[in-house]
């Protein structure tokens, strides 16, 4: 049975007990109900089944919250396509004041698991109490787990299968340590193996459920695209990190940022300043130096010349500045604006960030 249908039928009735409870008056409760939808929620192994998962919920120690809780996902509720029910292990607060969603390639760079880590550790800095979604996937997706764990930010994995078992199996300890802050999610019943299309449809909760998505590294085609097309669709901000034009894995985003489907960003910082959330000045000030201390000589050249200038200088105007050839310029420019360190602004120009 469809979720969005599922969900209009629980809505008709009430509730799921109130539905149930009302089979044989089903037509007065729920007006233009088709017989075959009738036949189907009268199949007394629907019953036997629910009774079965309450068996497992309860000896596991799961929370299982419907789409009426209070302590249901309040963003996640607001799409149509919303699961009735959801099943959680763990210690998370699903509305937690600030939620950001992590997606990407299961192939990923070392810059792609480089720029995942001291984006979700600068993060950590400015908001320490934001909570970072992903889908405990190879590549992007454990990495951001992983990251989330050493800043201590709560983390949730949402899962394409029930909660007895974990896929990928070798990422059992990760999800074990998520347990003791943050945890997992998943709308599928135990005994739901992983198949394609369920990975698709928990796409739908890693984006629903959060205030933003971020995606770090794609190729033109993958699931996180598809993740950043249902966030755009559920009206949620959606941003992306630049990469080279010729990287495979870079692809994605930035076609997203081309076609205006994801806002660039570079830094944490450039996350929270766009979803205009309010940082205490004390945290502003000691991010971005403390992430990437171990500059280049060069590099600390380059940024000690954009800070002495706050309207920014172009690229021409560093080269004759620094004598170093634009090439190299152009590299180290990529690199610092890849560290939150410098930006680029109107004009053609580049600036150093300022905290």
């Amino acid at each position: 049975m469809r979720v969005a249908l599922l969900r209009q039928l629980v809505d008709a009735a009430g509730s799921a007990a109130s539905l149930f409870a009302n089979l044989d008056d089903i037509h007065n409760v729920v007006p233009g109900i088709s017989p075959q939808l009738v036949e189907a929620l009268s199949d007394p192994t629907i019953i036997d089944r629910a009774k079965r998962e309450m068996d497992f919920v309860e000896s596991k120690g799961i929370k299982l919250i419907c789409i009426g809780d209070d302590d249901y996902p309040y963003r996640l509720r607001e799409c149509d396509d919303a699961p009735v029910v959801i099943y959680t292990l763990g210690n998370a607060n699903l509305n937690a004041q600030h939620i950001v969603s992590v997606v990407g390639t299961r192939h990923a760079t070392e810059y792609g698991k480089e720029l995942c880590q001291h984006f979700i550790t600068d993060l950590a800095r400015l908001l320490p109490d934001t909570l970072v979604v992903s889908g405990l996937a190879y590549g992007i997706d454990v990495c951001a787990h992983k990251a989330a764990l050493k800043a201590s930010l709560p983390t949730i994995g949402v899962l394409a299968h029930g909660l007895d078992r974990i896929y990928p199996p070798t990422h059992r300890n990760v999800a074990k340590e998520m347990l003791s802050n943050g945890g997992l999610l998943t709308e599928f019943m135990s005994e739901t193996n992983s198949l394609p299309q369920y990975f698709v449809q928990r796409n739908r909760i890693v984006a629903g459920m959060a205030d933003a998505t971020v995606v770090i590294e794609s190729a033109s085609k993958g699931g996180s695209l598809i993740t950043a097309s249902l966030a755009q669709g559920y009206a949620r901000d959606c941003f992306a990190f630049p990469g080279r034009v010729n990287d495979q894995y870079s692809c994605g985003c930035n076609e997203l940022i081309s076609h205006n489907k994801a806002a660039l960003i570079t830094s944490a910082y450039d996350l929270v300043e766009a979803m205009n959330w309010s940082v205490p000045k004390s945290r502003k000030k000691s991010v971005e130096p403390e992430l990437f201390p171990d500059l280049s000589p060069q590099e600390q050249r380059l940024i000690d010349l954009l800070r002495t200038n706050s309207d920014g200088l172009q690229i021409n105007q560093i080269v004759i500045e620094l004598n170093i050839p634009i090439s190299n310029i152009m590299s180290q420019l990529f690199e610092l604006e890849m560290k939150g360190l410098v930006k680029a602004i109107a004009g053609g120009r580049y600036r150093a960030m300022t905290m």
